[in-house]
């Protein structure tokens, strides 16, 4: 038969008689035939890849985005290709330009960086959504969650408790989550009526090693926070290690809140008090809005909010010592 007839039956087209489709779907089957993408892809001018830059593929919040995404897109057999940026700019620069070149048919990215004036070529022409962190000069679609709500949740959790001198593990200042979670934190100090002091305010990048150096330089202070808010998951791993290894117990001689409820939080001992973060619908609706932008490319960007909420757990249990 001819090859228009079976390009026919391997697009799904009901133009062909069924004896003829049952036939050519056969041979595929005798012949282990696979189509080739990139030849399709060259002949539509378009793929059926999406393009996923997360900052670190290690931590699990960025996981439960990935399956969000998945999800959404193995319903209209789409691929989600994924690449690591490490929280570094140069790297995240370099696998845009290779997806890029790739010919994805749409992107969803946290970016590694806050302002992206000179890039604004990368995204022309491309259906983009920014995910977890808003970027500067591109308009694109976004959906993040109320970083701002979420840390002063957290930080006044702690001063209903009675705590006065509360300790903060800062993200990457470069970036809106690690700049909203810190304004959070300030937020709910100031209407406290307690002063700010930059020494309980040490930086974590991220990073569960650096929420480690964080919190032991908490501790080594001359008068210790007695109670601390992380603001990520990693952080606050490192945060507890290093609490343990100083052998202070928690929460009664120090209280502390994190950022992300992953599943082994509530598992740690004691549990831990957390802000939860929806990860699995920030990658849905991600999703969601990349293909909205595929059947309607001209709309105005649209930046959707999700909410935080508070899960009280032991380690912020009433401590009857605070001053």
């Amino acid at each position: 038969m001819s090859t228009a007839t079976v390009s026919r039956v391997l697009a799904g087209s009901d133009l062909v008689r069924e004896n003829l489709r049952l036939r050519v779907l056969d041979s595929i089957e005798a012949l282990g035939y696979i189509p080739n993408q990139i030849g399709r892809s060259l002949r539509r001018q378009t793929t059926n890849i999406i393009g996923l830059v997360v900052t670190d593929i290690q931590n699990p919040f960025f996981t439960s985005i990935l399956r969000g995404v998945q999800d959404v897109f193995q319903e209209q057999e789409l691929v989600v290709l994924t690449a690591n940026s490490d929280e570094n700019p140069k790297k995240e620069f370099l696998h845009l330009q290779i997806l890029l070149s790739q010919g994805v048919r749409g992107l969803i990215f946290a970016p590694a960086r806050l302002d992206y004036q000179g890039f604004e070529h990368l995204f022309k022409g491309m259906s983009v959504v920014a995910i977890d962190r808003t970027p500067l000069n591109i308009n694109v679609d976004s959906v993040v969650v109320d970083n701002v709500a979420g840390a002063k949740a957290a930080t006044q959790h702690l001063i209903d408790l009675g705590h006065r001198r509360i300790g903060f593990i800062a993200g990457i200042s470069t970036v809106t989550t690690g700049q909203d979670r810190l304004k959070g934190y300030l937020e709910a100090i100031k209407e406290a009526g307690l002063p700010k002091n930059d020494g309980l305010i040490q930086d974590g990048l991220f990073l569960q090693q650096g929420g480690y150096k964080a919190m032991k330089k908490l501790i080594d202070l001359k008068v210790p926070p007695t109670a601390v808010v992380s603001s990520n998951n990693l952080m606050s791993l490192g945060a507890v290690q290093a609490i343990h290894e100083r052998c202070i117990k928690i929460p009664d001689e120090i209280a502390i809140v994190g950022f992300d409820d992953m599943p082994w939080a509530s598992f740690l001992q004691p549990p831990l008090t957390v802000i939860a973060q929806p990860t699995y619908e920030i990658g849905r609706r991600a999703a969601l809005l990349l293909l909205e932008r595929f059947e309607n490319p001209e709309i105005p960007a649209r930046k959707l909010v999700l909410e935080t909420k508070l899960i009280i757990r032991a380690s912020t249990a009433l401590n009857p010592c605070v001053n």
